[in-house]
Protein backbone atom coordinates (compact mmCIF):
# COMPACT_ATOMS: atom_id res chain seq x y z
CA UNK A 1 0.00 0.00 0.00
CA UNK A 2 1.09 3.58 -0.70
CA UNK A 3 -0.66 5.99 1.68
CA UNK A 4 -0.56 9.82 1.70
CA UNK A 5 -2.59 11.35 4.53
CA UNK A 6 -2.25 15.12 3.94
CA UNK A 7 -3.30 16.81 0.69
CA UNK A 8 -5.08 20.02 -0.34
CA UNK A 9 -7.37 20.91 -3.23
CA UNK A 10 -8.98 24.10 -4.54
CA UNK A 11 -11.54 23.72 -1.73
CA UNK A 12 -8.90 25.54 0.35
CA UNK A 13 -5.44 26.63 -0.82
CA UNK A 14 -4.47 23.82 -3.19
CA UNK A 15 -4.20 24.36 -6.93
CA UNK A 16 -5.83 21.10 -8.09
CA UNK A 17 -9.58 20.45 -8.22
CA UNK A 18 -10.75 17.67 -5.85
CA UNK A 19 -11.73 15.30 -8.65
CA UNK A 20 -8.48 15.89 -10.54
CA UNK A 21 -6.56 15.30 -7.30
CA UNK A 22 -8.02 11.81 -7.04
CA UNK A 23 -6.92 11.00 -10.58
CA UNK A 24 -3.43 12.35 -9.88
CA UNK A 25 -3.26 10.25 -6.70
CA UNK A 26 -4.08 7.09 -8.64
CA UNK A 27 -1.53 8.00 -11.34
CA UNK A 28 1.07 8.47 -8.59
CA UNK A 29 0.44 4.90 -7.44
CA UNK A 30 -1.34 5.75 -4.19
CA UNK A 31 -3.80 3.28 -2.71
CA UNK A 32 -5.04 5.64 0.05
CA UNK A 33 -5.19 9.45 -0.05
CA UNK A 34 -6.61 11.80 2.57
CA UNK A 35 -8.17 15.08 1.46
CA UNK A 36 -7.46 17.51 4.29
CA UNK A 37 -8.37 21.00 3.13
CA UNK A 38 -8.11 23.81 5.66
CA UNK A 39 -11.14 23.88 7.97
CA UNK A 40 -13.51 22.55 5.31
CA UNK A 41 -14.93 19.32 3.91
CA UNK A 42 -16.29 21.06 0.79
CA UNK A 43 -14.16 18.99 -1.58
CA UNK A 44 -15.10 15.56 -0.23
CA UNK A 45 -18.18 14.91 -2.38
CA UNK A 46 -16.41 15.74 -5.65
CA UNK A 47 -13.39 13.68 -4.64
CA UNK A 48 -15.54 10.69 -3.69
CA UNK A 49 -17.49 10.86 -6.95
CA UNK A 50 -14.25 10.81 -8.96
CA UNK A 51 -12.48 7.98 -7.13
CA UNK A 52 -10.74 5.62 -9.56
CA UNK A 53 -10.86 1.90 -8.89
CA UNK A 54 -8.19 0.84 -6.42
CA UNK A 55 -7.97 4.20 -4.61
CA UNK A 56 -9.43 4.81 -1.13
CA UNK A 57 -10.32 8.31 0.07
CA UNK A 58 -9.79 9.09 3.75
CA UNK A 59 -12.02 12.11 4.49
CA UNK A 60 -10.42 14.74 6.69
CA UNK A 61 -9.62 18.40 7.29
CA UNK A 62 -6.68 20.40 8.59
CA UNK A 63 -7.91 22.46 11.53
CA UNK A 64 -6.30 25.78 12.49
CA UNK A 65 -5.89 26.27 16.23
CA UNK A 66 -3.49 27.65 18.84
CA UNK A 67 -1.94 26.90 22.21
CA UNK A 68 -0.74 29.26 24.93
CA UNK A 69 2.88 28.62 25.94
CA UNK A 70 4.51 30.85 28.56
CA UNK A 71 2.07 33.64 27.80
CA UNK A 72 2.59 33.39 24.05
CA UNK A 73 0.10 32.15 21.48
CA UNK A 74 1.52 29.55 19.10
CA UNK A 75 -0.41 28.53 15.97
CA UNK A 76 -0.88 24.80 15.36
CA UNK A 77 -2.53 22.65 12.72
CA UNK A 78 -4.32 19.44 13.63
CA UNK A 79 -5.34 16.92 10.98
CA UNK A 80 -8.80 15.52 11.72
CA UNK A 81 -9.84 12.28 10.03
CA UNK A 82 -13.03 10.23 9.80
CA UNK A 83 -15.22 12.61 11.82
CA UNK A 84 -18.93 13.08 11.25
CA UNK A 85 -18.95 16.18 9.05
CA UNK A 86 -22.56 16.94 10.02
CA UNK A 87 -21.96 16.95 13.80
CA UNK A 88 -23.21 20.46 14.64
CA UNK A 89 -20.68 21.71 17.20
CA UNK A 90 -17.60 20.88 15.12
CA UNK A 91 -19.28 22.03 11.89
CA UNK A 92 -20.08 25.39 13.48
CA UNK A 93 -16.50 25.95 14.60
CA UNK A 94 -15.13 25.08 11.15
CA UNK A 95 -17.56 27.57 9.63
CA UNK A 96 -16.47 30.22 12.11
CA UNK A 97 -12.80 29.68 11.26
CA UNK A 98 -13.57 30.01 7.53
CA UNK A 99 -15.55 33.19 8.12
CA UNK A 100 -12.68 34.74 10.04
CA UNK A 101 -10.21 33.68 7.32
CA UNK A 102 -12.23 35.72 4.82
CA UNK A 103 -12.51 38.68 7.19
CA UNK A 104 -8.78 38.60 7.78
CA UNK A 105 -8.02 38.47 4.05
CA UNK A 106 -10.30 41.47 3.45
CA UNK A 107 -8.47 43.45 6.11
CA UNK A 108 -5.10 42.60 4.56
CA UNK A 109 -6.31 43.74 1.14
CA UNK A 110 -7.59 46.96 2.69
CA UNK A 111 -4.21 47.66 4.30
CA UNK A 112 -2.40 47.00 1.04
CA UNK A 113 -4.77 49.24 -0.90
CA UNK A 114 -4.37 52.03 1.66
CA UNK A 115 -0.65 52.07 0.87
CA UNK A 116 -1.36 52.23 -2.84
CA UNK A 117 -0.70 48.59 -3.72
CA UNK A 118 -2.87 47.29 -6.57
CA UNK A 119 -4.45 44.28 -4.89
CA UNK A 120 -8.24 44.04 -4.95
CA UNK A 121 -10.69 41.93 -2.99
CA UNK A 122 -12.42 40.99 -6.24
CA UNK A 123 -9.24 39.41 -7.58
CA UNK A 124 -8.47 37.63 -4.32
CA UNK A 125 -12.00 36.18 -4.34
CA UNK A 126 -11.54 34.98 -7.94
CA UNK A 127 -8.30 33.24 -7.03
CA UNK A 128 -10.01 31.39 -4.18
CA UNK A 129 -12.17 28.64 -5.62
CA UNK A 130 -13.01 27.58 -2.06
CA UNK A 131 -12.15 28.95 1.37
CA UNK A 132 -10.46 32.37 1.09
CA UNK A 133 -7.18 32.69 2.94
CA UNK A 134 -3.81 34.39 3.14
CA UNK A 135 -2.34 32.32 0.25
CA UNK A 136 -4.89 33.88 -2.10
CA UNK A 137 -3.87 37.38 -1.01
CA UNK A 138 -0.27 36.34 -1.63
CA UNK A 139 -1.14 35.05 -5.11
CA UNK A 140 -2.82 38.36 -5.94
CA UNK A 141 0.31 40.17 -4.72
CA UNK A 142 2.44 38.10 -7.10
CA UNK A 143 0.10 38.95 -9.98
CA UNK A 144 0.33 42.64 -9.09
CA UNK A 145 4.12 42.49 -9.21
CA UNK A 146 4.59 43.34 -5.54
CA UNK A 147 6.55 40.17 -4.77
CA UNK A 148 8.20 37.53 -6.98
CA UNK A 149 6.72 34.50 -5.21
CA UNK A 150 4.02 33.49 -2.75
CA UNK A 151 6.75 32.68 -0.23
CA UNK A 152 8.08 36.23 -0.50
CA UNK A 153 4.62 37.59 0.33
CA UNK A 154 4.71 35.63 3.60
CA UNK A 155 7.78 37.53 4.82
CA UNK A 156 7.76 40.09 7.65
CA UNK A 157 7.99 42.83 5.01
CA UNK A 158 4.51 41.96 3.75
CA UNK A 159 1.80 39.65 5.13
CA UNK A 160 4.00 37.43 7.29
CA UNK A 161 3.46 37.35 11.05
CA UNK A 162 4.24 40.80 12.45
CA UNK A 163 4.49 42.39 9.01
CA UNK A 164 2.83 45.71 8.10
CA UNK A 165 -0.02 43.99 6.26
CA UNK A 166 -0.41 41.00 8.57
CA UNK A 167 -3.71 40.58 10.43
CA UNK A 168 -4.33 38.03 13.17
CA UNK A 169 -7.13 35.52 12.97
CA UNK A 170 -9.60 33.85 15.28
CA UNK A 171 -9.18 30.14 15.87
CA UNK A 172 -10.07 27.72 18.68
CA UNK A 173 -7.45 26.55 21.14
CA UNK A 174 -5.99 23.10 20.66
CA UNK A 175 -7.83 21.64 23.66
CA UNK A 176 -11.22 22.64 22.23
CA UNK A 177 -10.13 21.37 18.81
CA UNK A 178 -9.17 17.93 20.12
CA UNK A 179 -12.41 17.73 22.11
CA UNK A 180 -14.51 18.62 19.05
CA UNK A 181 -12.78 16.05 16.86
CA UNK A 182 -13.36 13.31 19.45
CA UNK A 183 -16.98 14.41 19.95
CA UNK A 184 -17.56 14.07 16.20
CA UNK A 185 -16.13 10.54 16.24
CA UNK A 186 -12.87 11.47 14.55
CA UNK A 187 -9.18 10.92 15.18
CA UNK A 188 -6.49 13.60 15.29
CA UNK A 189 -2.88 13.90 14.12
CA UNK A 190 -0.64 16.87 14.92
CA UNK A 191 0.50 18.23 11.53
CA UNK A 192 4.22 19.03 10.97
CA UNK A 193 4.77 19.61 14.72
CA UNK A 194 8.52 20.32 14.62
CA UNK A 195 8.65 22.23 11.30
CA UNK A 196 10.78 25.05 12.66
CA UNK A 197 11.27 26.61 9.23
CA UNK A 198 7.57 27.53 9.30
CA UNK A 199 7.90 29.52 12.53
CA UNK A 200 7.61 28.94 16.27
CA UNK A 201 7.00 25.33 17.31
CA UNK A 202 5.99 23.72 20.60
CA UNK A 203 8.05 21.35 22.71
CA UNK A 204 7.51 17.76 23.86
CA UNK A 205 5.68 18.87 27.00
CA UNK A 206 2.84 20.38 24.93
CA UNK A 207 2.61 17.25 22.78
CA UNK A 208 2.46 15.14 25.93
CA UNK A 209 -0.49 17.24 27.14
CA UNK A 210 -2.13 16.89 23.73
CA UNK A 211 -1.76 13.11 23.94
CA UNK A 212 -3.49 13.22 27.31
CA UNK A 213 -6.29 15.28 25.73
CA UNK A 214 -6.97 12.69 23.03
CA UNK A 215 -4.40 13.29 20.27
CA UNK A 216 -4.09 10.11 18.18
CA UNK A 217 -0.91 10.64 16.19
CA UNK A 218 2.06 12.72 15.04
CA UNK A 219 2.89 13.59 11.44
CA UNK A 220 6.58 12.65 11.60
CA UNK A 221 7.60 12.18 7.97
CA UNK A 222 6.84 15.56 6.39
CA UNK A 223 8.82 17.55 3.79
CA UNK A 224 9.42 20.35 6.32
CA UNK A 225 11.03 18.03 8.92
CA UNK A 226 14.75 17.37 8.78
CA UNK A 227 16.34 14.13 9.93
CA UNK A 228 16.86 15.20 13.52
CA UNK A 229 13.29 16.49 13.84
CA UNK A 230 11.97 13.17 12.52
CA UNK A 231 14.14 11.20 14.92
CA UNK A 232 12.98 13.20 17.94
CA UNK A 233 9.32 12.97 16.91
CA UNK A 234 9.51 9.22 16.29
CA UNK A 235 10.94 8.69 19.77
CA UNK A 236 8.27 10.92 21.30
CA UNK A 237 5.50 9.05 19.48
CA UNK A 238 6.88 5.76 20.82
CA UNK A 239 6.99 7.11 24.37
CA UNK A 240 3.39 8.39 24.15
CA UNK A 241 1.98 5.49 22.07
CA UNK A 242 0.97 7.86 19.27
CA UNK A 243 0.46 6.77 15.66
CA UNK A 244 3.30 7.86 13.35
CA UNK A 245 2.18 9.18 9.97
CA UNK A 246 3.92 10.45 6.85
CA UNK A 247 2.38 12.82 4.30
CA UNK A 248 3.31 15.00 1.35
CA UNK A 249 1.18 18.05 2.32
CA UNK A 250 0.53 18.30 -1.42
CA UNK A 251 -0.80 21.64 -2.73
CA UNK A 252 0.04 21.36 -6.43
CA UNK A 253 2.71 23.36 -8.23
CA UNK A 254 2.86 25.99 -5.45
CA UNK A 255 4.98 23.55 -3.40
CA UNK A 256 7.79 21.30 -4.64
CA UNK A 257 6.71 17.97 -3.14
CA UNK A 258 4.58 15.60 -5.17
CA UNK A 259 1.86 13.21 -4.08
CA UNK A 260 3.34 10.32 -2.15
CA UNK A 261 6.57 12.20 -1.41
CA UNK A 262 6.14 10.96 2.17
CA UNK A 263 3.97 8.03 3.21
CA UNK A 264 2.23 6.31 6.11
CA UNK A 265 2.62 2.62 6.91
CA UNK A 266 -0.40 0.34 6.46
CA UNK A 267 -0.29 -0.54 10.18
CA UNK A 268 -0.44 3.12 11.20
CA UNK A 269 -3.31 3.74 8.78
CA UNK A 270 -5.25 0.80 10.20
CA UNK A 271 -4.76 2.14 13.75
CA UNK A 272 -6.30 5.46 12.72
CA UNK A 273 -9.26 3.80 11.03
CA UNK A 274 -9.87 1.47 13.97
CA UNK A 275 -9.89 4.39 16.43
CA UNK A 276 -12.53 6.42 14.55
CA UNK A 277 -16.30 6.05 14.59
CA UNK A 278 -17.60 9.20 12.89
CA UNK A 279 -17.10 8.18 9.26
CA UNK A 280 -15.48 5.48 7.15
CA UNK A 281 -12.91 5.45 4.34
CA UNK A 282 -14.52 5.75 0.91
CA UNK A 283 -13.84 3.46 -2.03
CA UNK A 284 -14.94 3.77 -5.65
CA UNK A 285 -18.52 2.72 -6.37
CA UNK A 286 -18.81 -0.57 -8.22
Amino acid sequence: MSIDLHTHSTASDGLVEPDDLMRLAADAGLTVVALTDHDTTAGHARAAAALPAGLTLLPGAEISCFVEVAGRSVSLHVLAYLFDATEPAFAAVRAQIREHRATRARQMVRLLATDGHQVTWERVSELAAGTVGRPHVAAAMVEAGLVPTVSAAFSREWIGTGGPYWVGKWQPDVWETLRLIRQAGGVSVFAHPFASRRGVTVGPEVIERMAGAGLTGLEVDHPDHDGDERRRLRALAADLDLVVTGSSDFHGSSKPQGLGAESTSPAAYQRLVAAACGAAPITAAA
